[in-house]
């Protein structure tokens, strides 16, 4: 039970990071309602379980792949850049008028883009592919566990991430009834300005590797 509540507590710390998963989850959630949101959300944790298997079944394999010189780099660029087109997307295409959230969602964002959007963003974000890199070495090098024994730990942080990022996305649904048009706006227009500023970082950043 110990590995349980110590993932709960890692899945709660990071639910309150804010990054390019929260600005897409809430601005999804309010433009194009709830299950527009959820989808993006599941994309989310779909990428996440992806990188939990990876370093649970590959850990050798990530160990050489981590001793390659360009693996920042890469990661850096095509996440900053993926992160820059969706931002400048969010710029230049007008928000739906609010009564027809639900219609515009379906009539032009297939749930499977909506997924996708999501699992995009964080299996490119850098952050993302290190933390679990770092959680599996914590868990298999340093406290040396066997696999089912770590699957409690990774149960209790998936979970938390998917109820937290689930409550996120109803309360964004929930507030949307009272919001203008002119405020879903500017909320995408600050969407769109941070994911720029998070390409623009991890450009940066992969630029000085």
């Amino acid at each position: 039970m110990d590995l349980l509540w110590n993932g709960i507590k890692f899945g709660l710390a990071l639910s309150i990071l804010v990054g390019p998963i929260l600005f897409a989850l809430i601005q999804t959630s309010i433009e194009e309602g709830f299950r527009a949101g959820w989808t993006v959300g599941l994309g989310i944790w779909m990428s996440d379980m992806c990188f939990i298997t990876l370093t649970y079944f590959g850990v050798s394999y990530i160990a050489e792949l981590l001793r390659w010189d360009g693996l920042e780099f890469t990661l850096g660029i095509a996440g900053g850049i993926i992160l820059l087109v969706f931002g400048i997307g969010a710029l230049l295409v007008k928000p739906p008028a609010i009564d027809k959230f639900e219609t515009k969602a379906v009539r032009h964002h297939s749930y499977f883009a909506l997924w996708f959007r999501g699992y995009l963003i964080n299996s490119v974000n850098p952050f993302t592919f290190f933390f679990w890199i770092g959680v599996s070495g914590m868990l298999f090098t340093e406290r040396g566990l066997q696999p089912h024994e770590a699957r409690w730990f990774y149960g209790g942080l998936v979970g938390t991430l998917m109820v937290s990022d689930t409550v996120k996305v109803a309360l964004a649904k929930f507030i949307r009834r009272w919001l203008k048009p002119n405020f879903i706006l500017w909320l995408r227009r600050i969407a769109g300005i941070a994911l720029i500023v998070f390409g623009v970082v991890l450009l940066v950043r992969a630029s000085a590797f």
